[in-house]
């Protein structure tokens, strides 16, 4: 069986590729609401949300593609794994993610999803896509900072 990461206190489900594949611009946390079986299959901690997206539909944001699998002991009351859940944010927000995902050409990436108390939230970020070539910069930079900061440890010894 394949080791599992360990995930961060409290968080469910990451979203580690996001990061990597996408320039984060600004994050916003909401609600999403879940039927029974799926609270409790959350509970159990093994949701997915890797290929998850969010999208505006009709003034509502609802979260599509996140994988939250059956709950065995529901087994006639039982949801779609891969159903698309609405995301509970107030009127305001909706309205200044569809005006910034419409004019800068943003989409919406759900990056963990957790419980809060007793509910269940989604960290949402306003994501623009990286080229090939800002993924190889970023990796070149962030190895070049390596450098520097070995040699500046090294000359203090």
């Amino acid at each position: 069986m394949a080791k599992r990461r360990k995930l961060a206190s409290g968080d469910l489900a990451t979203n580690r590729r996001a990061r990597h594949k996408y320039e984060l611009l600004d994050r916003i946390e909401c609600g999403i609401e879940l039927r029974g079986s799926e609270v409790k299959s959350l509970r159990d901690g093994k949701a997915q949300i890797g290929d998850a997206y969010a999208a505006v539909e009709d003034g509502e944001v609802w979260l599509r593609g996140a994988y939250i699998p059956p709950y065995a002991p529901a087994a006639a009351d039982n949801h779609d794994p891969e159903r698309p859940r609405k995301l509970l944010l107030h009127r305001y927000e909706i309205e200044r993610l569809i005006g910034q995902s419409q004019r800068r050409g943003l989409t919406l990436i759900p990056l963990r999803l957790y419980f809060k108390g007793p509910r269940a939230k989604v960290e949402l970020a306003l994501a623009r896509g990286k080229d090939q070539r800002d993924r190889r910069r970023e990796i070149r930079d962030r190895d070049l900072q390596r450098e520097v900061d070995r040699e500046l440890r090294d000359r203090r010894r």
